[in-house]
This record gives C-alpha cells, structure tokens and sequence, in this order.
C-alpha cells in the first residue's frame, strides 16, 4: 500500500485540503474546519503575515485556533492557550493487530447521528481531546455498549493521503480494565487497513498509559510532536 510518510508532517493541512474538503473553511493559503467539526486550523508550510491574517478573518476575533503539530508560529499578537507535548505514532506493517479485517467483533458497533448526545457525554467525562457535536463526521466511530449504555469509543480523525488517525479512544471509569480499548483500535486499525491505508495516532506523551497500551498493540512512534493552541487577536 502507498502511504507516503510526508503527509504525516501536516496532516491537519492535508486533511481539509483532501478527504475532509468538504468539511472546510478557506481564505487563501488558510483553512480551517467548521467549528462544530473540529478546531484545527492550518496555514502553508511557509506562512507569511497574510496566512496568518486570513485565518484570523476566517475564525474571528478572539476565537481559538488549535494550529495542532504546525511548526510555524503565529505573530506575537495571537494569544498563546495551551502548548502540549505528543508523539505520533504509526502502524508499521499491512498486518491488523488482533482480529483480522475478514472478522467481526459483535460486541463493538457503529456509531451514528442518533449516538452523538451520548458520544459527547462520555467525552465530556472522559476527556480523550476536542470533541463536538460534528466530530463524527470526520470518519467511522464505534463504540462498546453495557446493558444498553455506551460505555467506550474511538473512531476516525484526521485523514492525510494513504492514511487515517485514530482518535478519541476512550472509556467510561466504570468500564475500564475489561480491554474495551484494545477491541476499539484493533477493529478501526482493521477497518483502515481493508482500504489499503495505514492507521495512525497521535498522545499525549505525559499520557504514558496510553503510550505504552498503543506500543503493545504494535504502533511505533514517528516523531515527537508539540500541539499548540492560540486566540486570534
């Protein structure tokens, strides 16, 4: 399969540029998602202090920009927010971790439009990074319900040629330890590789839970990453 790793240096640009097109809001060399969708802002490459101004217009002022792994920063009249430190992580090989794609998990289900009240309650409890009333729309989200509730998530984010993240992977406090998040990334990885593209991540780095559970299942680490945040002036 061809996935070629450079497009992982800015995924968030080529997403809204490529399979995410239409859930994306441009003005020049500027792009950014529709807020109920997602946060994430990219410029160019290179940008200069148009870039910066047309995203500026794009989002508002005193709006936020979530400018995700951008190396660039922008003027010194952008609020900084947050600044965070990650790594990207990839799946090295055409092989699904676990259960092969030609298998179904019964116990694990397609979420939709009907799920989302319950998707944004568990990720409101379970804090696994921005999500909103549109996030869904960015791929495929499964889920694990108990006794009816939905008790653990994760599905499809960012998508850069030859490639998909997997994000949101989260679990009520209840329902941890009974392996809901190996399921969840075991069947999304599948699902990604059935395609003929290759699965990715990005964590927290402090979240070394996280780190060592997706080094388990088989991920590498790519790079370190720093996600930075700002409010537009």
């Amino acid at each position: 399969m061809t996935a070629p790793e450079n497009a992982l240096d800015n995924p968030v640009g080529e997403s809204l540029r490529g399979r995410h097109a239409a859930l994306a809001r441009r003005h020049g060399r500027a792009a950014t998602y529709d807020p109920e969708v997602a946060t994430f802002s990219a410029v160019s490459p290179d940008p200069d202090a148009a870039d910066w101004a047309y995203l500026a217009r794009l989002l508002g002022r005193d709006e936020f920009a979530d400018m995700f792994s951008c190396p660039a920063l922008p003027p010194s009249d952008w609020e900084p927010v947050f600044v965070l430190e990650g790594r990207q992580m990839i799946w090295p090989g055409d092989d699904p971790p676990g259960l092969a794609a030609d298998k179904v998990d019964t116990g694990v289900v397609e979420l939709g439009a009907a799920d989302v009240p319950e998707m944004l309650d568990l990720a409101e409890r379970t804090r696994p990074g921005p999500f909103w009333p549109r996030t869904r729309e960015l791929g495929t989200y499964l889920g694990v319900r108990d006794q009816g509730r939905l008790v653990a998530m994760a599905g499809e984010r960012l998508r850069p040629p030859g490639w998909t993240e997997i994000s949101a992977v989260c679990t009520a406090p209840e329902a941890r330890g009974r392996g809901h998040a190996v399921r969840l990334v075991n069947a999304l990885a599948a699902r990604v590789l059935a395609r003929g593209e290759r699965p990715f991540l990005h964590v927290a780095e402090a979240n070394t839970a996280a780190v060592a559970l997706y080094e388990r299942l088989g991920f590498e680490s790519r790079k370190h990453v720093t996600f930075r945040g700002f409010r537009t002036p």
